[in-house]
């Protein structure tokens, strides 16, 4: 009599099932994650814009004579004994390079002598992917927000809620 040795373990069948339901599983999850990735991103984004405004402000009270910082680089800085208008040290280096968490950062439309206005915008770096909508500030510190780019912030743009 030869004695049949039971074999353990899980058929081919079973693991296809257990495979099937991970797949089912992931294609709800991902979608999910993908969203919560770009909401993310764009309250980020709203938070930068707000700093970028609080930076301009110092900027412009420790600079009476220049007044508003016109780039980014100069709101930034990485020699600050002792910090310039050249380089005020106000941001972090990440956000004075114009590119954070999926959102790309400018400062523009600053002009007088010294600088009396400006405008922050934030754009997705890939449009409905990293975010879908566009922020900005001037010199009244509302951050505002479209769906649309925005090459000039103004107060027609809807403000945020």
């Amino acid at each position: 009599m030869t004695k049949q040795k039971k074999q353990k373990g899980f058929s081919l069948i079973e693991l296809l099932i257990v495979v099937a339901i991970i797949l089912i599983i992931a294609s709800i999850a991902i979608p999910n994650l993908l969203r919560a990735r770009m909401s993310a991103n764009e309250a980020s984004a709203v938070g930068a814009v707000r700093t970028i405004n609080t930076a301009q402000i110092s900027y412009d009270s420790a600079y009476p004579t220049v007044g508003y910082a016109t780039t980014l680089g100069a709101l930034g800085g990485t020699a600050c004994a002792p910090p310039t208008s050249a380089g005020a040290c106000l941001i972090d280096t990440q956000l004075a390079s114009g590119t954070k968490n999926g959102y790309v950062y400018t400062v523009s439309g600053v002009s007088g002598t010294p600088a009396g206005t400006y405008n922050a915008i934030a754009s997705p770096s890939v449009p409905n992917q990293t975010g879908t909508r566009y922020f900005c500030s001037f010199a009244d510190a509302v951050v505002r927000s479209s769906v649309t780019a925005i090459n000039t912030c103004d107060s027609s743009i809807t403000p945020l809620q």
